[in-house]
């Protein structure tokens, strides 16, 4: 069959969007069941958006419903990737835990059906208005990425999960349903954005629904018209109800803590009406989303119902013909058309996964290590195996990214797997393996990513691939897979990473801050790894002349791939406050190297490994404190405790058996954030903790959420009653009130100004105090711009002989982000009674 030619951008972009929200694009197999489903998807034709903030803030159920039940074409798109979140399993923050949430929606939508999409808009941490998050961001680029997906998707209904005020509750949330109003009519006018439309057309949706829990939001009356949607439908050709699917898609969110229960109930949701054509009875009123929307395809509907009622389970692959007639009709309308849409490039695909699930062929190529260098060399085994009797050839192997083709020309055996070894030789410009937004340094409030065809992408497409040209039954189809590394570990099975392009030589600094509280020199320790074999060079720190570095350059030779060698420059503060970079710079004869090397493991998302700039933050602190041996109880994702060690403090971390041992030996115990949230063993010490503060030491509390009463089961945190309300401050410059300005915290052994609150991160704090007891008293007074002066970020009380800080100022952030005034607070917090 001869094709006309067709816009290839146009071409691209289509693709582009198709591959990429999987997470390594294997062979889709599929049981029964799911084959017989997805057959009956095949005479859907209908996309729906689905738009909010964060991760985790999507509802899967209702996702779930439409991918699964109504069977179109299901789209997150998420204004970030919650950058700013809590981290429940682990320290990362920022952009790693930004790379792990990104990656649990993955997963999340591996389960749900849908497909997951990104703005470049940076989650800079909890705002509680539209106009600050539309200011960081930069309202008119995150608006033009959102316009960018809806010309992309086509979606036919857009589904806001949020109101477009402040009963989002959260101003990242209310500003994803302000820009989904404005981009809905945005993305169907030319004038706007023009400079997309070299790759893709204007599109206008059909609609644009608020997807609540209720109808109810205006003085308990309906704000306007709705339809009820039952969303828990049992699917007998899945085994499981919507509720169930969604719950184990939900439960992905593991760093948010949002592992869900899988009710088996029905529960409705209700779409309220925002723009466009109202809906009367259901989602889809007036939208053909059959195949008769297409010109011709009103054939295809018959075909794939003669697939589905002609289907033998115990003989899929008979199913294999009609299949490849339905995509030859398909091509045959995008042959009449002179050019292929978005639902028949996408269409064409399923088709593609139906035939391989059908003929039970099977294919991957697994490099034999899991990275590589550019300008070295691979190896990688292809394995090919069909499960059936269907009529195919493998005809060639080529390998995209690199000049490597191979023709095979061997016809399949049934279940007699074909193994294939090849060497690769890595192109000598190769970009790293790098997640696409993390490429250039981030913009205040969003990424830069200058590549037009990767904005919104969850991860950039893989550039070392695979492609399978198979002859099936007399058709030619050629299938990608990215090159994979897979290995077996014992107590886990089978597991897949990806596969990385590393630097010839990392150079990772040992800490994200050095904060120096006098003149005394510090060891910095950079870790140098290698990327292959053979790697020899220099290394040298660069810094300031107002500071100093001893020794000013250190030789490396690294004879083995994955070697390790540490090495030790000591670096002399200047002698008064400053603020500077560290750059760890790495030369062979290759050239210089200035990346670091970090890794992100968890069991439910594949390894994860970044290659950040090698740089880390120096600070010399204006600083005194009294006190020197500190008692830590840890919390969710804690830092803290490394930046005390910074400043020379002796942390020891209170597991529960230290917890048993004698306290009176600290100066103080830190309790970190949300420990009394997540240690259930605490309340069995809290008395001891209370006697300890009474006998002499002091105890600082920082922020615990108002479930404190769970998990701990204690009555109160501190010796006197108080109240954990919701309370906090997200202007991280807002100004702060001082309430007793001859307090100790505030004069020993720093006396603390309105500087010491400059060059704070994302928020002043959280989760205050909403109550106290009289015994209590406040030290800040506080507001977000037209609210009201909170009063609990800090509450201090004398207890016995000793004192007792409850504190929802963020240090948790400020101190391992070097932020010179947190640490003099903090310090005089340790310090006070001294």
């Amino acid at each position: 069959m001869t094709h006309k030619p067709y816009s290839m951008k146009k071409i691209t972009i289509l693709l582009i969007s198709l591959i990429s929200f999987s997470v390594f694009a294997q062979t889709k197999q599929m049981n029964t069941g799911e084959i017989l489903q997805a057959i009956k998807r095949l005479n859907v034709v209908g996309n729906v958006l689905y738009v909010a903030a964060h991760p985790d803030d999507e509802n899967t159920l209702f996702i779930t419903w439409l991918s699964k039940e109504k069977m179109v074409r299901a789209g997150y798109i998420a204004m970030t990737r919650g950058d700013g979140g809590q981290n429940l399993v682990g320290s990362e923050q920022g952009e790693y835990v930004g790379l792990l949430r990104t990656h649990e929606l993955l997963g999340a939508r591996s389960i749900d059906g849908g497909e997951q999409y990104f703005t470049r808009a940076n989650d800079f941490g909890f705002t509680k208005t539209t106009d600050e998050a539309m200011a960081t961001w930069g309202k008119d680029q995150i608006l033009a990425d959102l316009v960018w997906r809806i010309r992309n998707f086509q979606p036919d209904v857009i589904v806001n999960r949020f109101p477009p005020d402040a009963r989002a509750g959260h101003g990242h949330h209310s500003a994803s349903a302000v820009l989904s109003e404005e981009a809905f009519k945005a993305a169907a006018d030319p004038n706007r954005f023009p400079e997309q439309l070299k790759f893709v057309k204007t599109w206008q949706a059909k609609r644009l629904v608020w997807n609540s829990f209720s109808p109810n939001f205006q003085n308990n009356q309906p704000e306007g018209s709705y339809i009820k949607i039952p969303l828990g439908d049992y699917n007998p050709l899945l085994g499981k109800s919507y509720t169930e699917v969604s719950a184990e898609a939900r439960s992905m969110h593991k760093s948010q803590g949002f592992g869900s229960a899988k009710t088996k109930n029905q529960r409705s949701d209700y779409a309220l009406h925002k723009a466009g054509e109202e809906a009367k009875n259901d989602l889809f009123d007036g939208i053909d989303i059959s195949w008769k929307r297409i010109n011709g395809g009103e054939k295809i509907e018959k075909m794939v119902n003669d697939v589905y009622n002609n289907f033998r389970a115990q003989n899929p692959s008979a199913s294999v013909p009609a299949l490849i007639e339905i995509y030859n009709t398909i091509e045959s309308l995008e042959d009449a058309e002179h050019s292929p849409n978005v639902w028949t490039i996408y269409k064409k695909k399923e088709v593609k996964e139906l035939i391989l699930a059908c003929a039970g062929l099977w294919f991957e190529a697994n490099p034999v290590d899991y990275s590589v260098s550019p300008n070295d060399k691979i190896k990688v085994n292809v394995n090919v195996v069909s499960r059936s009797n269907a009529n195919i050839t493998l005809e060639k192997l080529t390998f995209k990214g690199t000049d490597k083709d191979t023709t095979i020309n061997k016809k399949l055996v049934y279940n007699d797997g074909l193994n294939i070894t090849t060497e690769l030789q890595i192109p000598i410009n190769q970009p790293i393996t790098q997640p696409y937004w993390l490429v250039e340094r981030k913009e205040n409030g969003f990424y830069k990513v200058n590549d037009q065809l990767l904005r919104g992408l969850a991860m950039k497409p893989a550039d070392l691939v695979c492609e399978y040209s198979f002859s099936i039954e007399g058709k030619a189809f050629t299938f990608q897979t990215p090159l994979t590394y897979k290995f077996v570990e014992p107590s886990d099975g089978e597991i897949y990473r990806y596969f990385e392009v590393r630097p010839e030589v990392s150079a990772t600094i040992g800490e994200k801050v050095y904060s120096f509280g006098d003149n005394n020199p510090k060891d910095v320790i950079v870790t140098l790894k290698s990327g292959k074999k053979g790697v020899i060079g220099t290394v040298k720190l660069d810094l300031p002349n107002t500071w100093k570095v001893e020794p000013a350059l250190i030789n490396f030779d690294l004879k083995e791939k994955y070697e390790e060698k540490k090495v030790i420059f000591r670096v002399f503060p200047s002698s008064t406050a400053s603020e500077i970079t560290l750059k760890a710079i790495a030369q062979t004869s290759s050239g210089s190297y200035d990346r670091g090397i970090s890794s992100i493991e968890y069991k439910h998302v594949p390894t994860l490994t970044l290659f950040p700039f090698a740089e880390a933050k120096a600070l010399r602190i204006d600083l005194k404190k009294k006190g020197n041996k500190i008692g830590y109880i840890a919390g969710a994702g804690d830092e803290v405790p490394a930046a005390l060690q910074q400043i020379g403090y002796q942390v020891t971390m209170l597991t529960p058996t230290e917890l048993a041992k004698d306290l009176s030996q600290f100066d103080a115990i830190i309790v970190g954030v949300r420990a009394y949230n997540t240690e259930e063993h605490l309340k069995y010490f809290q008395e001891k903790l209370m006697d300890y503060v009474s006998n002499g030491g002091n105890i600082v509390t920082q922020y615990q959420t108002n479930a404190f009463y769970g998990v701990s089961k204690v009555k109160e945190i501190g010796p006197f009653p108080m109240g954990i309300g919701r309370g906090r401050v997200t202007d991280e410059v807002a100004t702060m009130k001082i309430l007793k300005p001859q307090h100790p915290l505030l004069n020993s052994p720093n006396k603390i100004t309105s500087k010491d609150f400059e060059g704070w991160i994302q928020e002043r704090g959280l989760y205050f105090a909403d109550k106290w007891s009289d015994k209590y008293e406040t030290i800040f007074a506080m507001n977000d711009a037209n609210e009201t002066e909170l009063e609990g970020s800090v509450l201090y009380t004398k207890y016995g002989k000793g004192n007792f800080v409850f504190t929802g100022l963020a240090f948790f952030r400020q101190l391992p982000a070097g932020v010179p005034g947190a640490y003099r607070l903090f310090a005089n917090m340790i310090s006070v009674g001294k």
